[in-house]
């Protein structure tokens, strides 16, 4: 049994939809960074980051933050979705650590300046707007000569698509000089978007 410590971002989507993909059994539970409760004493001692999501696996005995670390250690117990030998394997580590290191903070940085930050800083807005295109754009050329990100379905498709879900057509709105059409990006939402587990995934927590 996994416990799953998470909210309704982005990121703790990632581990939700992986552990239905992967048909381990879990519980979901909810952490509301919005009261605060990522650094209560009890949440710190599982991560001390105090950032969701996290996962306590009760069968190998292990506590562990940080969605790619999380995304990786599910792969490699239950053989799924990450391959085993290179160059797949490096590949789709490949496009997990773009995501990781790019779609995810930027995405999150725009989201933040645009929407939440009490002084709406102009520079700032256009930077992460900008930056963020520019990813879709890159997504959208890697896709138009693949299924996938890491060619097959793999973990860096689960971590990158709650987040462009969550923007392309914002980011097309604003930035359509720089994204264009974004029919490979649209294509893969569609397919991915259509999988049972991902549908059930993205539904955690209730």
């Amino acid at each position: 049994m996994v416990d799953l410590y998470t909210w309704t971002t982005p990121n703790g989507r990632k581990v939700s939809i992986m552990l239905e993909e992967c048909g381990l059994p879990y519980r979901a539970h909810p952490v509301d960074i919005g009261k605060g409760e990522q650094f209560t004493p009890e949440f710190v001692a599982i991560c001390p980051n105090s950032k969701i999501p996290a996962i306590v696996d009760r069968d190998g005995d292990i506590a562990l933050f940080e969605s790619g670390a999380i995304l990786i250690y599910l792969a490699e117990k239950t053989g799924r979705l990450l391959p085993s030998r290179n160059p797949a394997r490096a590949k789709v580590l490949e496009w997990l650590m773009w995501q990781m290191a790019n779609v995810g903070p930027m995405l999150g940085q725009a989201n933040h300046f645009a929407n939440t930050a009490a002084e709406k800083i102009p520079y700032a807005i256009e930077r992460y707007l900008a930056e963020s295109a520019r990813l879709v754009k890159v997504m959208d050329d890697r896709l138009g000569g693949v299924e996938y990100l890491g060619g097959e379905y793999s973990i860096a498709d689960i971590a990158t698509y709650p987040w462009v879900r969550a923007a392309f057509d914002l980011l097309r709105a604003v930035k359509p000089d720089v994204i264009g059409e974004g029919a490979h990006v649209r294509r893969w939402l569609t397919s991915i978007g259509s999988r049972p587990a991902v549908v059930k995934g993205m539904a955690v927590p209730a």
